[in-house]
């Protein structure tokens, strides 16, 4: 089977482990060339990767060699572009989040959906080695019924960080360290353990950053199946820590931090899989291992060339979406709020 010929629209942050992994995925994938709004930058992108540089969106899509698009835009940028590449027939792998709100999430979704072109999302922390054990550990119901869940992201991000042009604000991201960095761990968290029907929060900016959103984030939740949990997101958390998730069933308690998986067996059994990441000190927010990346910009690839569903949708990224909205609404109103529906359903499926 032919590479997958991808061209990738956007050169910020996120670009990087993106473009390390494209360099090991050589057979599999093509980078066929890159955009991005900055020709001069572009120029030398392309010079550096040894690719095509695009001088716009509009060229890529009428590029009928082209069969997929890797979009690492800031959220606000998203729609025309989707409408653009999908009405072209070009699949679409998209950098998280999918948009700045639930409502614009799901419109991409039916765009992409209509247009009847695969929509990815970079949910590159399903794919670390601990993350995969666990997912086959609840799709095989191994710790029993869940009755507690602990998540936690205890990291530190410079005032630097956020003088960045429109960098954690509602207009261009959609909001702070929910949507930009919390998001990771939310996602991890619904796919193993299905849906949180209701939460209770409290979203704030502490006195450590000056940003228009928040950096902060505490909230009690309910989950569907009938277990309780616990959310602790924050960038004012000096040094950064490892992301911890620990779910408590009736049969054991599985603790994901970073990459490593510990399953604490009530037989007293221990279990570890993956190895111990260590932390960064947060100044440099894309300072790890592409090796996540790979393996999921090589599924979305199999998916477009096998015509199979990737392991993570768009369609599946609502409910990080409606998690996310439901936390802010709480913490606005001070009250319990149900999780809205998006109509996706299943523990641990793609």
């Amino acid at each position: 089977m032919p590479p997958l010929r991808l061209a990738v629209v956007g050169l910020g942050m996120a670009a990087r482990p993106h473009f390390a992994a494209l360099a090991e995925l050589s057979g599999t994938v093509e980078l066929a060339g890159l955009y991005a709004r900055t020709r001069d930058k572009a120029e030398v992108a392309a010079t550096e990767h040894g690719c095509r540089a695009f001088y716009s969106a509009e060229e890529i899509a009428q590029d009928s060699s082209i069969d997929a698009v890797l979009l690492l835009t800031p959220p606000n940028q998203r729609r025309e572009l989707v409408q653009l590449f999908a009405a072209a027939g070009k699949h679409i792998l998209c950098e998280k989040p999918l948009e700045r709100n639930l409502d614009a999430a799901r419109e991409l979704v039916e765009i992409c959906a209509g247009a009847g072109v695969t929509l990815a999302m970079v949910f590159q922390n399903r794919f670390k080695a601990g993350a995969l054990h666990l997912r086959q550990i609840m799709q095989d119901n191994a710790l029993g019924d869940i009755a507690l869940v602990r998540a936690t992201l205890p990291w530190w991000r410079e005032q630097a960080y956020y003088d960045t042009l429109g960098r954690g604000t509602y207009e261009r991201d959609g909001g702070g360290v929910l949507i930009t960095q919390a998001i990771h761990l939310l996602d991890m968290m619904l796919s193993v353990t299905g849906p949180v029907s209701a939460v209770q929060a409290l979203c704030a900016t502490t006195r450590l950053h000056d940003l228009e959103a928040e950096d902060f984030c505490s909230a009690a939740l309910i989950f569907e199946d009938g277990g309780y949990g616990s959310l602790f997101a924050s960038t004012a958390t000096y040094p950064s820590q490892p992301e911890t998730l620990v779910i408590d069933g009736t049969r054991g308690t599985a603790t994901l931090q970073g990459e490593q998986l510990t399953v604490h067996w009530r037989d007293g059994v221990e279990e570890r899989i993956g190895a111990a990441t260590p932390m960064a000190d947060g100044s440099d927010p894309m300072d790890f291992s592409c090796e996540w990346h790979r393996e999921l910009i090589r599924d979305f690839a199999h998916s477009v060339q096998k015509r199979t569903k990737p392991m993570i949708t768009g369609a599946e990224a609502l409910d990080v979406h409606a998690l996310i909205t439901a936390l802010m609404d709480s913490s606005k109103t001070g009250e319990k709020v149900k999780v809205p529906s998006t109509g996706y359903v299943g523990r641990g499926t793609s």
